[in-house]
């Protein structure tokens, strides 16, 4: 696996099997495998992009992304700590 070059390499890598599936891999690890049309809008996907926005994408498709609502959510009384 390549080191991280810059802030938008979030970790997520992908291969192809002989299938035709796609999995995409986070650190190192399986975080989704993609079948049929959703592998090969995939594949199309990360052909154009630039790497960081590869990234994004890899990320959205696993659902491993933050949401924007971190700080708020550290906020609430029942996270707090005591």
């Amino acid at each position: 696996m390549p080191a991280p070059s810059d802030d938008s390499d979030l970790g997520f890598t992908h291969r192809r099997r002989k299938n035709g599936d796609v999995e995409v891999l986070h650190h190192g690890r399986l975080a989704a495998t993609l079948r049929g049309a959703d592998a090969q809008d995939l594949l199309q996907a990360l052909d154009a992009d630039d790497p960081g926005a590869a990234q994004q994408l890899m990320a959205r498709l696993t659902g491993n992304y933050k949401r924007g609502n971190e700080r708020t959510a550290s906020e609430h009384p029942r996270n707090r700590r005591r």
